[in-house]
């Protein structure tokens, strides 16, 4: 069965990161031996001064295959990981969405990026929530990381926002890779541009400082520019910010 995890506000400024949290969260459900689960993706959510957030205001979602009978353990289990693991002062919380219960995934994937631009409430969140059967919970503080985690969760199963957590190490700034040897030496499934051309397995890419990878049409992809030498290559953090 698929489900999706989605966190927000575990950390503060001092301690934590809501990544590491997640990681440790997917680390958890692997160890208990209830399924498998993909790489967490970051979603980028409003920055106003209305919202507290830590410091850039982004959820955290990972998609998992678990057995259906763990969900009440399920819950439990993520519960208790963030009370234990989130920093002091921040806000937990978690949205676990059973896709075979979500009655309109349209609905959230909606109300995920108008998260982007509005200010929502947590009445609205948990409203929402309770209307397609979606599990929503605080676990610490105001608790209003329950509206980002609602947010990131219906962002990641639109299947066109976030970046990859992390930096994929491939071989250093500079170098050439071919897309066949990327998408051998990585968990990429596509290499294309901005506008979307796809670039067939023989094109040789140049390597960026940092190798990030975003979430779009449902596959993890490396996008590429033309650079100055009019040769691909990867795109840089700030030319994935629209991620």
């Amino acid at each position: 069965m698929i489900f999706f995890i989605s966190i927000d506000d575990t950390d503060n400024l001092e301690q934590g990161s809501t990544g590491h949290t997640a990681n440790g969260l997917r680390k958890l459900l692997e160890e208990k031996g209830w399924g498998h689960t993909d790489a967490v993706t970051r979603h980028q959510l409003l920055v106003h001064p209305d919202i507290p957030y830590t410091s850039h205001n982004s959820a955290m979602c990972f998609k998992a295959e678990l057995d259906p009978e763990v969900w009440e353990h399920l819950i439990m289990a993520a519960g208790q990981f963030l009370e234990h693991n989130s920093a002091s002062g921040s806000d937990p919380g978690l949205c676990i969405v059973r896709e075979d219960w979500l009655s309109d995934p349209a609905q959230l994937s909606a109300f995920g990026y108008r998260a982007k631009i509005e200010i929502i409430s947590k009445e609205e969140a948990y409203l929402t929530a309770r209307r397609l059967r979606v599990h929503l919970s605080e676990h610490g503080g105001s608790g209003d990381g329950i509206i980002g985690a609602l947010a990131g969760a219906g962002l990641r199963m639109s299947g066109n926002d976030g970046r990859f957590q992390g930096r994929l190490k491939l071989k250093a700034a500079g170098e050439i890779m071919r897309v066949e040897e990327i998408k051998q030496l990585s968990d990429i499934e596509l290499v294309e541009t901005l506008d979307g051309y796809v670039l067939s397995e023989a094109e040789p890419v140049v390597m960026g400082e940092v190798i990030k990878t975003v979430l779009r049409d449902h596959k993890r992809k490396l996008l590429v520019y033309r650079n100055q030498s009019d040769c691909w290559q990867s795109c840089s953090k700030q030319q994935l910010r629209q991620f």
